[in-house]
């Protein structure tokens, strides 16, 4: 993959973050909610959800208005703290912590970003 093909490739994973990271800061219950977390029996979740949400929005931004030089070094971080929130929804889930169904959702989103962040370092 060229060069400038896979700058395009993070954008769009950056844009990505940042349409996830916006959508949680902004409706948290509802994210939460998507992802089978009880937002009425959780009264905690929509501060955490925008701790998340704003971390995903910084992560995504840096990728786009960072220069090329830049970019692995904030694509770097954004897989370092997707790893780390798969981790956490397998941890979650394994403990019981979350539902079967939610920690899968969580688990399989969070490595999903990470592979992707991931397979675009290696390019």
């Amino acid at each position: 993959m060229g060069r400038k093909r896979r700058d395009k490739a993070k954008d769009a994973v950056a844009i990505g973050r940042i349409a996830v990271g916006a959508g949680t800061w902004l409706a948290p219950n509802l994210s939460g909610r998507l992802f089978g977390l009880d937002p009425e029996g959780n009264p905690q979740l929509p501060y955490v959800g925008r701790l998340f949400g704003a971390r995903d929005v910084v992560l995504g931004a840096g990728v786009l208005r960072s220069s090329r030089k830049q970019k692995d070094a904030w694509a770097t971080a954004g897989l370092a703290c997707d790893v780390a929130d798969a981790a956490a929804g397998a941890i979650a889930g394994a403990r019981g912590q979350l539902p079967p169904a939610a920690a899968a959702l969580v688990t399989a989103t969070a490595a999903g970003f990470a592979l992707a962040g991931y397979w675009l370092l290696q390019q």
